[in-house]
C-alpha cells in the first residue's frame, strides 16, 4: 500500500523503471539516464510516423509516466512525418543519442523495438509496424 494512497504513481513509476531497466539490459549500457533518453528518442519517431489515431492507440499500452514522454512536444498537425527512410530515421536517433559512448548504432535501435516487441500486444506492434514504412518494418523486427 502507498504511504499517500495513490498506488497508480507508485505502479507507474515501478513499470516505468521496468522498462528502462529492461532496455538497459538489452543494450548493454551501464547508464540507465542514456537508455530513457534512446527510448524517448525512438518513442518520439514512432510517434512522428504514426497517423494520430494509431499512435493514441499505441500510446495507451504505454506505462503512464513513459506515455507523457511519448507525448511531449508532439504536434498533431505535423504528423505523420514525410521522411519515411530508416536512414533518416537512424540519422535522427543519432543526432539525439550519437554522443553517448556505448551508442552502436541500428542495433541499438532495434533493441528498443524489441523492448516494445515484449512489452506491448503483438496485435498493436502488428498495427503500428503496417503504418511505417517498408523500410522501417525491417529495421524494426516482427514480434
Amino acid at each position: 500500500m502507498s504511504k499517500k494512497g495513490l498506488e497508480v504513481f507508485d505502479r507507474t513509476v515501478q513499470e516505468s523503471h521496468e522498462w528502462v531497466n529492461e532496455l538497459a539490459e538489452r543494450l548493454d549500457w551501464a547508464s540507465h539516464r542514456d537508455a530513457l533518453r534512446m527510448m524517448r528518442s525512438v518513442l518520439h519517431l514512432i510517434r512522428d510516423h504514426l497517423p494520430n489515431d494509431e499512435s493514441a492507440q499505441f500510446s495507451a499500452q504505454l506505462p503512464i509516466l513513459i506515455r507523457g514522454m511519448y507525448f511531449e512536444g508532439w504536434q498533431p498537425k505535423n504528423t505523420p512525418i514525410k521522411a519515411r527512410r530508416a536512414d533518416q530515421f537512424i540519422a535522427t536517433i543519432e543526432g539525439e543519442v550519437g554522443n553517448v559512448l556505448d551508442y552502436r548504432g541500428p542495433e541499438d535501435i532495434t533493441a528498443v523495438f524489441k523492448l516494445i516487441n515484449a512489452r506491448i500486444s503483438r496485435g498493436e506492434v502488428a498495427d503500428v509496424r503496417a503504418n511505417l514504412s517498408v523500410e522501417l518494418q525491417n529495421l524494426w523486427p516482427a514480434p
